[in-house]
């Protein structure tokens, strides 16, 4: 039976403190995992939900004059040229404190951005870094108020054509997603224009409420709760009549504001109606539960799991954290609501070549341009040219590019949901990652040699990171790396594959041993990188590597 009882344990244990990170956090390390291990279940989720501040609060930008910081000063600044290029700073800026970031924050800026996507280009760098921060205030936060804010959200005004909403041309294109996707969802259609949750017509009331939100380019309109640039008002192009909708929402009338501040407070009318039904709730959870979770939602899932989780978000008044700590520290997450303990959840859905790239570069600690000094190598060069642009695209990832709007189809293509990551275009990308991690190089178009801008030096982290117990025992060595890239224990018949195929080459193990001494003698790693290379790619190249 499902159950979100809470796991009692005095320590979470080094296989539940793997997957509790490798599924909350992009930075994966060996001393987080040891840290998470050592606690009890309730600290150990409480550590990972926290917001942990920024390295930087936005990137920098190399001027001709010196670096510019020119997202955070007061509003109405002109924004330098390049604008194009600007824009990948942002994105690089973000994926940067994705890697830092030693908490869930990021990873639910991702997840919201999944669940209310915008395209970057859909307006300018400025306001595309507005509803970076809008989301990641939000992560955290209270998801009614988010809803609620993204109407205004300047990217989302025009990524959805709400600028162009108005009482003599109306737009329905955001109020349409707005209730199929981000909040209440179709259900099943019932009837020509009527969903189980919503008619056209509700749409079309939606609409109406919408109009005369505008883009504010000069980003001088600020939310007074977030801090964050807003979209403003225009009661001109509003539409001030009544709004009345259909039995789906219990033929409400929202009466039509007359003045400008009146459109905040019929803004909230709507969104109080659409929240006041329980199905926003459980859409929600359900796609928490896909993103963290499992893609499988069978009836005991939505039973024993889903409504006690949407009820728990009801009940708080749409709080965020409090569906997370539940879910979060439940015998049900680490699969221990069960007879069978690890078939299902830990190791059951396969990563994005975000988290596949991130995790390694924070597990194998690369070495990375300095922000400050040199914020073109770090921000566009490294993550922006180098990992968004060379391996997250062509492996199926256009981070911040989705194709709809509904966002990436591993998030919400059922069947399938993560398994989406492995298709016929992708396999090749996503399968050159180890070649790519330890040469710091790519095919790319006519160069078969491209940078990628960041490498694994593997020798030295082999006998510098303090990872490893014993370098020169080969036996210990290959189990104290699977034992954390791996998400599940393995056979002794595939620990031997490792061991004795791959990395011993049927070698004799004092063989290994006597080449590591000679390298700390000689330092000299030639004998040692060959091993050590054919190890890491034999598990990046696994099944089980895959999988998280």
């Amino acid at each position: 039976m499902a159950s979100l009882q809470p796991l009692s344990v005095s320590a979470l244990g080094h296989r539940r403190a793997a997957h509790l990170l490798r599924r909350t956090s992009f930075r994966y390390t060996k001393a987080r995992v040891d840290e998470l291990a050592a606690l009890p279940v309730d600290k150990a989720v409480a550590s990972l939900l926290q917001p942990y501040p920024l390295r930087m609060q936005q990137p920098l930008y190399p001027g001709t004059s010196g670096n510019i910081a020119w997202l955070l000063p007061p509003p109405g600044q002109a924004f330098p040229a390049e604008d194009s290029a600007l824009r990948r700073y942002v994105m690089g800026w973000w994926v940067s404190e994705a890697l830092h970031d030693a908490g869930i924050v990021h990873r639910m800026t991702l997840f919201l951005h999944q669940y209310l996507t915008v395209d970057a280009p859909a307006s300018n760098n400025a306001h595309f870094f507005d509803y970076l921060s809008l989301l990641r205030w939000g992560a955290l936060g209270n998801f009614k108020k988010l809803a609620t804010k993204i109407v205004t959200d300047n990217c989302m005004l025009r990524y959805l054509n709400n600028h162009q909403n108005t009482k003599n041309s109306p737009n329905e294109n955001f109020a349409r997603e707005f209730f199929e996707l981000f909040t209440i969802g179709k259900g099943p259609q019932i009837g020509p224009e009527d969903y189980t949750n919503y008619t056209e017509h509700d749409v079309i009331q939606a609409a109406r409420v919408f109009t005369g939100f505008r883009v504010r380019s000069q980003r001088d309109q600020v939310d007074p709760e977030t801090g964050i640039p807003r979209g403003i008002t225009a009661i001109a192009q509003h539409d001030t009549g009544p709004k009345t909708f259909s039995s789906k929402f219990q033929n409400k009338t929202i009466q039509g504001a007359t003045t400008n501040a009146g459109m905040w407070t019929e803004l909230d009318a709507l969104v109080n109606m659409v929240f006041a039904q329980p199905e926003v709730s459980r859409l929600f959870c359900r796609r928490l539960y896909r993103f963290f979770v499992s893609r499988y939602i069978t009836p005991e899932i939505e039973t024993d799991i889903i409504e006690p989780l949407a009820q728990i978000f009801r009940n708080s008044g749409y709080e965020i954290k409090p569906v997370l700590e539940k879910l979060l520290q439940s015998k049900h997450f680490y699969d221990e609501d069960d007879a069978e303990v690890g078939d299902e959840i830990i190791g059951g859905m396969i990563r994005s070549p975000l988290e596949a790239t991130l995790q390694m570069m924070s597990f194998f600690n690369v070495p990375l341009p300095d922000p400050n000094a040199n914020p073109k190598g770090h921000y566009l060069d490294l993550f922006s040219n180098g990992v968004i642009q060379r391996m997250l695209t062509p492996a199926g990832f256009p981070l911040f590019m989705p194709n709809d709007v509904a966002g990436y189809p591993a998030y919400y293509q059922e069947p399938e949901y993560s398994r989406q990551w492995f298709n016929s275009s992708t396999i090749i990308a996503r399968y050159k990652l180890p070649e790519q991690l330890l040469t710091g190089r790519i095919s790319l178009g006519a160069n078969p040699n491209a940078q990628l801008f960041f490498k694994v030096d593997l020798v030295p982290w082999v006998r510098n990171s303090g990872f490893f117990s014993n370098p020169s025992d080969p036996y210990k060595l290959v189990d104290e790396m699977l034992r954390y890239l791996l998400p599940t224990p393995i056979s002794p018949e595939r620990f031997n594959y490792f061991y004795d195929d791959v990395f011993l080459n049927h070698l004799p193990p004092y063989d290994w041993t006597y080449e590591w001494q000679d390298y700390l003698k000689t330092n000299n790693p030639t004998e040692v990188r060959i091993p050590l290379e054919r190890l890491l790619k034999a598990i990046l190249y696994s099944q089980e590597f895959q999988t998280f």
